[in-house]
């Protein structure tokens, strides 16, 4: 099952190639990043990393095209491609449903490992963020 959370691009995400710093994708990742994992769980967002402690091990993204300044919102997508015993995959894009053909501008994988609030070590996931990420596993 896949989640969408739109996303508005600020005049201040724009470069000097006037279109959106590469960084910037990374914020937008975030953000539905966090507010699909709250739903999955239940979870308000900011109770969800007091609830469910866990850290981004690593991110790629791959761009594919740039996104530019426009007053419509751009999507981005999020669903579970993998859950292990103490982390899980996420997998994400950024698209464009505004016109009459779908433009996806960028992809990402996302591994998000669990871990222990006080220590910060690694930690098994437990049967309920099991059960619910399984609920949205999917491949795209």
């Amino acid at each position: 099952m896949r989640f969408t959370h739109p996303v508005l691009v600020r005049w201040s995400d724009i470069d000097s190639y006037d279109h959106v710093n590469n960084v910037r994708y990374f914020d937008y990742l975030q953000e539905a990043r966090i507010l699909f994992l709250a739903s999955v769980v239940g979870a308000d967002a900011e109770d969800y990393f007091s609830k469910y402690p866990c850290v981004l091990a690593s991110q790629t993204v791959d761009y594919l095209r740039p996104i530019l300044l426009r007053h419509p919102p751009y999507d981005v997508d999020v669903w579970v491609e993998a859950v292990g015993s103490t982390s899980y995959t996420l997998g994400s894009r950024i698209v464009d449903r505004g016109g009459e053909t779908e433009i996806v501008y960028a992809k990402a994988v996302s591994v998000i490992v669990a871990v222990d609030a006080g220590t910060q070590a690694k930690r098994p996931l437990s049967d309920a963020e099991r059960a619910a990420l399984g609920r949205h596993v999917s491949a795209s």
